[in-house]
Formats: structure tokens, C-alpha cells, sequence
């Protein structure tokens, strides 16, 4: 009995050691694995901090380099400045030196050209030193006759301006004379001169296949007719004359192209305002041709040569131009042949003066809104185109009372020979084209305005503006502006109608 609780003892105490060593062991992984835990733990915090001081590090390691690297820049930055300013004042003295250099060269060239100067007087002080030793060598074997002939033969040299200013003056003397020979010259010029031409009118006629095509000209409503007197500042007259119509305009040149144009028109047969344009700026090409033809033709017979086409075109204008009823072409041909007669009269370069006399109007060719009188302006054109300096001068002087040009003065003979024969102009005709002309100007005088055009014998300004600049309220104003100016400034009979004409076109292509 005591043996077997002996034995159960045993066994309790066994299976108790066991249980305490199995309780044991498993309380011992417990604690290895809690302190293996925190050694992980503080491991890994040592690794993070390790990091964290190894981040700080390469961050103060790599602002240390930023820094030195700036530093090392500005240094270099400021060695080249100073190696720039250095090279700058070294370029500064060579170009200096260089200067200098040239300086001295020019002064070393300027100081031979003396030394020759010098040296060049030094002979011909030499050779004049040897001349009088010679002419006092020989002046010393010449006997009373041979001196006294020397001396007159040497003061008749020096005196010779003398004498012929004497000469001169004995001459004028015998005014009666030399006026007796003037009126001789001027008759003999006269009776050479030959020319049919007489004044100029201010309308033109245009003969019509039928008179159906006055309707047609007229259009519907007028539309055709009011086309071609807007766009050419001419009045188109159709009255009961069968086969005609008149066109009036104190302008040759617009006549001339509406002339054109209204031929052009009656050849096609299609009369319509688009057509009317198109045939008024073919009749503008045209007539410039024919301005350039008529000018090339009139050097010519002037024996002028042109080096620029330009000079033919303006004095073919004078062919459209008229002076107291007179075609200023024709009458500069025939002062300028006139001149030339003159001139081999009184022994003057004949060809010289036919140029000069031809050129004398050139100054009228421009037209009106060119500022200046035409003397100015054809000294200007002379100018400009390289001519003569006497034919500037004539333009200029050959109104003048008294010009300095002997030439001038011949000028103003043929210009009174070829004014003054009978039927060559007429004043009444001027006037009334000045009196269209300072309407004209006056209207032009506002701004804003394209073109201006005075018609019906001055009873009409049609005044056609720039759209873009004058819209309608201010085309009322500048109606009324024109009227008020014209009534202070001008002296006119009756009433003028000043007609403002404001057109905007917009054009479009369908594509």
C-alpha cells in the first residue's frame, strides 16, 4: 500500500516535473521572443536614425559643394570681367595707337605735298628769275623804236577788256540805231514765221451713227449719262443737232477723254455704267500715249534729245493746255522756232535758243494742285531733269521786267511775237477757265475730298469724296462749308450749285 502510493507519488511528481518543464520552455520562447522583439525594434530605430543623419549629411555635403561651386563661379565670373576690361583697354590703345598712326601718315603725305609745293615755286621762281635776266639782257640791246613797240604790244594784252567795254559803250551811243536793226530783226522773224493754229474752244462734238444712240448714251433714267459726266467732270449736251452730241468742259484733257471714251463706247454698242468705266480708264491709258507721242514729237523737232521718257510725257500735257485760248504746245514751238530766228540774227547759238524758247512754258504742263506759279515750277522740271542752266533760268526770269539772262530777254521777244499775232488768244476765254479753275481749287482745299469738277459754265462744283474719311452728316457740313467759302472768297454771277457726291463701294468674289 505504501508502495503504491509511493509509486503514484512518483509518477505525480514526474508527470508535475514535466508539466513544469513543458510550462517553462514555453515561458522562455515567450521572453526570447519579447527580447527579440525589442532588439528588432531598437535595430531598426538605430537603422532609421542612421539613415536620417546619413540623409542630413549628403544634404550639408551637397550645400557645401552648391556653396563652393557658386564661390568657385563668381570667381571665375570675375576673372573674366577683368580679363574682358583688360582686352577692352588693350583694343581701346591699339585702336588709339592706330589713329595716331594714320595721323602721323596723313601729316607725313600733307608735309611732302608741301615739300614738292615748295619745291615746284622754287623752280618756277627760278625759271621766272632766268626769264627777267634774259628779257633784261635783252631789253638792254633794244633800241627807242623796238622798246616803245614792246611796251604797246604788252599794254594792249593787258588792256584788251578795256578797249572792249570802250567799244561797248561806243555802240550804245547810237541807240536809234541799234533800235532800227532790233525792229529789222523782229520783222524778219515775223515774216518767216508761218502758223495756221488759233484758239481753242471749250466743247468738243462727237458724231453719233444714228440718232437712236442718244438714248442709248442717256441711258435709263440718265444712268449712263450721269456716269460719264461723274467720272470725266464733263457736261454731255444732247440737243435737237441730229447725229451729234456735244461735250463741254473747260479742260482739254477731260474733253479729250470723255471724246475718247464715248467713241469707244459707240463701237462696242454694249452702253452700260461698267462698261463706261472701263472705256474711261482705256481712254486714259490712251491719251497718255498719245501725251508721250506728241511730247517725243515736239523734242524732236526741237532738236532735244531726252534721256528720260518722263520729259516727253509732260510736254506732251502742253498739247492739252491752253493760255488765253492759245495751245500752249503750239505756242512754245513757235517761240522756240521764233527764238531761234532771232538768235542766228543776232549771232547767238541758234540751236540754244530754240531750246530755250521751247521750254519757257514747260512750268503750265503740271497741273493746278501743284502749288507755285509755273516760272518756279519749270525751273523746277529743269532741274530735275538735268537740263541747261540757261533754260532753268528762263523759266524762272522770262516774266521778270528786267532779267540778268541775255538769253532770257531774246525768250521774251518770240514770246511777244507768237502772243501778239492776230487771232492768237483771246482773254475772255482765259478768264473764264481761271474762273472754273479757282472754283475748282477753292473746293479742293477742304480735306477729305477725291476729286472736284466744274461744270455747267461754272453754275455746278461736283465734289466727290473719300468715303472712309466723310460720312454723310459731315458731307451736309462740308456742302455748306464749300458754299460759304466760295461766296467770302470768289466774285461769280448768279448762283453756283455745289453738288457733295459720297459713293461706297463693297465688292465681293464667289469662289
Amino acid at each position: 500500500m505504501f508502495f503504491m502510493i509511493s509509486t503514484m507519488s512518483l509518477v505525480l511528481a514526474f508527470v508535475g516535473g514535466l508539466a513544469g518543464l513543458g510550462i517553462g520552455y514555453v515561458l522562455r520562447i515567450k521572453i526570447a521572443k519579447g527580447n527579440a522583439t525589442n532588439v528588432e525594434a531598437i535595430a531598426e530605430k538605430k537603422l532609421t536614425e542612421a539613415k536620417t543623419q546619413e540623409q542630413q549629411i549628403i544634404l550639408e555635403a551637397k550645400e557645401k559643394a552648391i556653396k563652393v561651386i557658386d564661390e568657385a563661379k563668381k570667381e571665375e565670373e570675375e576673372r573674366r570681367q577683368e580679363l574682358r576690361k583688360m582686352q577692352q583697354r588693350l583694343e581701346s590703345r591699339e585702336e588709339t595707337f592706330d589713329k595716331k598712326l594714320l595721323e602721323i601718315e596723313d601729316k607725313k603725305t600733307e608735309l611732302q605735298e608741301k615739300v614738292e609745293k615748295v619745291k615746284t615755286i622754287e623752280a618756277e621762281v627760278l625759271a621766272k628769275k632766268e626769264e627777267v635776266v634774259e628779257k633784261l639782257a635783252t631789253v638792254a640791246t633794244y633800241t627807242k623804236d623796238q622798246a616803245k613797240e614792246e611796251l604797246l604790244t604788252k599794254i594792249e594784252e593787258t588792256a584788251q577788256d578795256d578797249l572792249l567795254n570802250r567799244v561797248r559803250k561806243m555802240e550804245n551811243v547810237g541807240a536809234e540805231e541799234l533800235e532800227a536793226k532790233a525792229q529789222d530783226i523782229m520783222v524778219c522773224c515775223m515774216q518767216r514765221t508761218a502758223s495756221s493754229h488759233a484758239s481753242e474752244t471749250t466743247a468738243s462734238a462727237v458724231n453719233l451713227p444714228s440718232d437712236e444712240m442718244k438714248g442709248r448714251i442717256i441711258g435709263k433714267e440718265g444712268r449712263n449719262i450721269k456716269t460719264i459726266e461723274r467720272m470725266t467732270g464733263c457736261e454731255i449736251i444732247i440737243d435737237e443737232t441730229p447725229e451729234m452730241l456735244v461735250i463741254s468742259s473747260f479742260s482739254p484733257i477731260r474733253r479729250r477723254v470723255c471724246q475718247l471714251a464715248i467713241e469707244k463706247l459707240i463701237k462696242d454698242g454694249r452702253i452700260q455704267p461698267a462698261k463706261i468705266e472701263e472705256y474711261i480708264e482705256e481712254a486714259k491709258r490712251d491719251l497718255a500715249i498719245d501725251l508721250k507721242k506728241s511730247g517725243e514729237a515736239a523734242l524732236q523737232e526741237m532738236g532735244v534729245i531726252a534721256s528720260d521718257p518722263k520729259l516727253a510725257s509732260i510736254v506732251g500735257r502742253l498739247k492739252y493746255r491752253t493760255s488765253y485760248g492759245q495751245n500752249v504746245l503750239n505756242h512754245s514751238l513757235e517761240v522756240g522756232h521764233i527764238a531761234g530766228l532771232i538768235a542766228a540774227e543776232v549771232g547767238m547759238d541758234p540751236s540754244h535758243a530754240r531750246k530755250a524758247g521751247f521750254f519757257h512754258d514747260i512750268g503750265k504742263a503740271i497741273d493746278h494742285d501743284t502749288e507755285g506759279a509755273h516760272t518756279d515750277i519749270g525751273r523746277q522740271i529743269m532741274e530735275k531733269f538735268n537740263m541747261h542752266a540757261d533754260f532753268a533760268e528762263v523759266c524762272n526770269t522770262h516774266h521778270d521786267t528786267n532779267p540778268p539772262l541775255l538769253l532770257t530777254k531774246l525768250v521774251m521777244a518770240a514770246d511777244a511775237i507768237s502772243a501778239s499775232r492776230t487771232g492768237a488768244r483771246r482773254d475772255t476765254y482765259e478768264q473764264y477757265v481761271s474762273r472754273l479753275k479757282e472754283l475748282e481749287e477753292t473746293a479742293m482745299s477742304f480735306p477729305g475730298i477725291e476729286k472736284v469738277y466744274a461744270i455747267q459754265a461754272g453754275r455746278e462744283v461736283r465734289v466727290f469724296v473719300t468715303p472712309e474719311e466723310i460720312d454723310d452728316y459731315a458731307a451736309y457740313n462740308l456742302a455748306k462749308d464749300i458754299a460759304r467759302k466760295i461766296e467770302s472768297e470768289l466774285q461769280y454771277p448768279g448762283e453756283i450749285k455745289v453738288n457733295v457726291i459720297r459713293e461706297t463701294r463693297v465688292i465681293e468674289y464667289a469662289r
